[in-house]
């Protein structure tokens, strides 16, 4: 562990300095933000010592709330405000992005990957201008989701159930879209093991949000199940049904503010959230059922892409789809290339977050929001339906066997003075006398 420490110490740094970068240009007020409307009002309750005011006054992803509320205390230690308060509570978001940076970099290292890669990979996991993004927006938590359902993936394809099981559970509490890397994760396990990994999920995120639950008294429910049938009077650009609303006739009284607007249908809003958590269900249930024919896990790379192409379709479904939306599956996707063997440059990570810069971010003040719809699924469903392509083509793929399968038995081997693997005609008789070095079980290990 040590050395694994030293080893990674400067990208560690980098990733520090790198998050303190897009801290000082994303938080550097919350005025005209959604935290001023949706988080200050909770999050000042709670400086005050009103838990109860502050569990009232959550919005429907007070989970997020509860699992950051310790860092929200923090201020008071040296007489920080409102704004300290703000600037608090996205630390352990910006945390999380760079320890999932210098986990990815660690890991190609490892693999061989060339310095530039590993740059690269760590540039966009931590100053990721969607992540900046969330930033102003006031929605850092948007960070921590995404790194929590990567990082459950991983750990349940090293053979951590439990570990799994938490990450998931902390990011399901954190916002319900991660419902969607609930499949992954558990197709990423061993069967034997999904149980486990699954009652740990669920029991950690029916603690996060349990308080939210009792103490709203119905208030909380109603929250949720507005999220989940969205009202029509949110309906942005970049999704799928934006062509299916209407323009607002010009001086009519409407919720829409933006130039070229339109309203969405209702059966629109009704039907995209369901729709989203319906193909998650779908494409776990197709891995399982594939997995159950090959008789082996699903590996961790087709896990990663299942997850990247399910966060993906939530925002191409999602009527309510902003710019930060995209930021979990920007990092899902990133995380997959890192995983590829050979490592290689992230360029596809990097060709999205580069799509996602230019339309999301930039061409709304240069174009109508007819364009930017065009735009956006100009590129979004191509790239969905490639990576549904290489999905089906990495679970349809033979799994490598493992070394040992391949192995030659260890009577058959010998260990010559530099340690190298050298097989023998035949194998040795009883009366052999043993040598005085050590045969290893397996060649390599």
């Amino acid at each position: 562990m040590r050395q694994i420490a030293r080893e990674n110490m400067a990208w560690l740094l980098g990733a520090l300095l790198a998050s303190a970068g897009v801290a000082y240009l994303g938080l550097e007020t919350f005025l005209w933000s959604d935290y001023e409307t949706e988080a200050a009002p909770a999050f000042a309750a709670l400086v005050h010592g009103n838990v109860d005011m502050f569990l009232r006054l959550a919005p429907a992803y007070g989970g997020s709330f509860v699992e950051r509320a310790p860092f929200a205390l923090l201020p008071s230690l040296w007489g920080g405000g409102a704004l300290a308060v703000y600037r608090a509570v996205a630390v352990p978001c910006l945390l999380a992005g760079a320890v999932l940076g210098v986990w990815l970099v660690a890991r190609m290292r490892r693999a061989g990957a060339p310095r530039g890669a590993r740059a690269l990979t760590l540039a966009l996991c931590v100053a990721n201008p969607i992540a900046l993004n969330a930033l102003e927006i006031g929605h850092p938590e948007e960070l921590l989701g995404a790194c929590l359902c990567v990082a459950a993936v991983l750990l349940a394809a090293s053979d951590r159930p439990l570990w799994a099981g938490l990450a998931l559970g902390l990011a399901i509490a954190n916002k319900e879209w991660a419902l969607l890397a609930a499949a992954p994760t558990l197709l990423a396990l061993a069967p034997r093991h999904r149980a486990a990994c699954a009652a740990c999920a669920t029991a950690v995120t029916a603690a996060v949000l349990a308080p939210l639950a009792l103490v709203h008294s119905g208030g909380f429910v109603a929250a949720t199940r507005a999220s989940a049938a969205p009202p029509a009077t949110i309906f942005h650009q970049d999704q799928l049904w934006w062509f299916f609303g209407h323009h607002v006739a010009p001086g009519a009284a409407s919720s829409v503010t933006a130039v070229g607007g339109r309203v969405g249908p209702a059966w629109a809003n009704a039907i995209s959230h369901p729709l989203i958590v319906l193909v998650g269900l779908a494409i776990g249930l197709a891995l399982y059922l594939v997995e159950r024919h090959r008789g082996t896990p699903t590996s961790v790379r087709s896990a990663l892409l299942a997850l990247a192409l399910l966060l993906l379709l939530r925002c191409v479904l999602d009527t309510w789809d902003t710019p930060y939306y995209m930021l979990p599956f920007l990092l899902a996707l990133l995380t997959w290339e890192a995983y590829a063997a050979p490592p290689r440059l992230p360029l596809i990570a990097g060709t999205a977050t580069a799509l996602c810069s230019v339309t999301l971010l930039w061409l709304p003040g240069h174009a109508t929001a007819d364009v930017q719809t065009v735009v956006f699924l100009g590129w979004t469903l191509p790239l969905a339906v490639a990576l549904a392509g290489m999905l089906v083509v990495s679970v349809a793929r033979p799994r490598r066997r493992s070394p040992a399968a391949t192995a030659v038995p260890a009577q058959e081997i010998t260990v010559s003075a530099l340690s190298s693997p050298l097989s023998t005609s035949r194998p040795p008789s009883r009366t052999t006398s043993r040598s005085s070095i050590r045969t290893p079980s397996l060649p390599g290990r």
